[in-house]
């Protein structure tokens, strides 16, 4: 049996431009020519990556945000062409990559329904088949003579699901776009994603959701900046995501002391050494070592922070009075729960201090978090926010001498 995708060799790249000018004129544009141009760079966001799909198979793209999954569904898609490689596809592809792709915002929900099945190659007897069906699934018969552009991105994404998910392509091709949808509707994907899969079509589906990539994948892909680092079942893509080291320094290489009052070593997180770390759980555990020359009040700091505004401090001690600690060498564990927040990137500062006095020692690079959360309702909101300096948060501290 033939692959129903062949992805040979598939490399994408971009220029990126280092100097931002201003609007210019047709004027500015011909003097331009005349000038040195703005100095880019050449960024490759997928290098060499090779795959094959069988006929039926649920595949699993993993991978941390920039590893290039939404620019292989982009290619795969045909909305952009590689820059080197080659895509051979022997069956129809539906793609649902962004809410309101392949739809008409003047146009109603109805005329949207025959023109985006139009674009994904189903004849117009097949679309009338199915429409009872399409519109008993999106839920807005209510608005199925309104213009697209009165929906919410709620109600276009219930659509646009339906249509690509009910025309029967041989090649269902979906992004992260689940998460704009809401828990019950999420759920009710999740289970025609399955169907569909049983039904013998071939799935490629980029999530952040581990638990939905388990249940609906049983082959998995990850992508790592840009290349291809795992091809297997989707456990052990999976595994890989979660325990393959991508930053270029360690913790404990990022720590930089200000004092000589004592050296801080050994510095994990959920027993990971790099500065990216994947939370599943929103638990984060803080294993470090620790040497003081002399008696010292030691103070564990932590700001969680989204787009540079801090979410949430914690310090070692909050309810309690900072202990003292005798000179030697210690081995100190803190776990921390991090507030209900929405899957994505966050960045964490980490500071080591003699309490109530300054910092010895800080990491000279933030940590970067990726937040799995299958509660995707979840938003940042004005009680999420406990300001610097003001309402520290409290984890559980243990210690040893060692």
């Amino acid at each position: 049996m033939r692959p129903i995708l062949e992805i040979k060799n598939i490399s994408k790249s971009y220029r990126i431009a280092h100097e931002r000018q201003a609007y210019l004129t047709f004027r500015d544009k011909l003097t331009g020519l005349f000038k040195p141009s703005e100095q880019t760079e050449e960024f490759w966001a997928l290098n060499d990556v090779s795959f094959s799909v069988m006929p039926g198979e649920s595949v699993g793209i993993i991978g941390r945000n920039g590893a290039g999954k939404s620019t292989l569904l982009k290619i795969l898609s045909r909305i952009t062409p590689p820059t080197t490689g080659s895509i051979v596809a022997r069956g129809r592809i539906a793609s649902l990559l962004e809410v309101g792709t392949g739809f008409h915002q003047e146009l109603t929900g109805r005329e949207n329904i025959f023109m985006n099945g139009s674009i994904l190659g189903m004849k117009k007897a097949e679309i009338k088949a199915k429409f009872d069906e399409i519109v008993d699934f999106s839920g807005v018969e209510k608005f199925l003579d309104t213009p697209l552009k009165n929906y919410s991105s709620g109600m276009q994404l219930r659509l646009a699901f339906a249509v690509a998910a009910h025309l029967e392509p041989e090649i269902l091709i979906i992004d992260e776009v689940l998460a704009v949808g809401d828990a019950e509707f999420q759920k009710k994907c999740i289970g025609k994603m399955g169907d569909v899969s049983k039904s013998g079509r071939t799935i490629l589906f980029v999530s952040h959701s581990l638990p939905s990539l388990r249940a609906i994948c049983k082959t998995g892909l990850l992508l790592q900046e840009g290349r291809l680092a795992k091809s297997g079942t989707i456990e052990q893509a999976i595994s890989s995501y979660s325990n393959h080291p991508t930053s270029k320094s360690t913790l404990s290489e990022c720590i930089k002391h200000f004092k000589s009052i004592g050296k801080i070593s050994n510095l994990t997180i959920n027993n990971s050494e790099g500065l990216q770390i994947l939370v599943h759980e929103n638990t984060l555990t803080f294993k470090f070592n620790a040497i003081f020359d002399e008696k010292f009040q030691f103070e564990f700091q932590l700001h969680l922070k989204k787009d540079n505004v801090n979410i949430a401090s914690y310090s070692n001690f909050v309810k309690n009075a900072a202990l003292a600690y005798e000179a030697g060498h210690y081995q100190f564990e803190y776990t921390i729960q991090l507030p209900d927040l929405r899957s994505g990137t966050y960045s964490l500062d980490v500071f080591f201090a003699e309490a109530h006095v300054a910092w010895f020692a800080a990491l000279a690079d933030r940590i970067e978090i990726e937040l799995v959360n299958n509660n995707h309702n979840t938003f940042l909101s004005q009680e999420n926010f406990n300001w610097w300096g003001h309402n520290l948060l409290d984890g559980t501290f243990s210690y040893k001498s060692i």
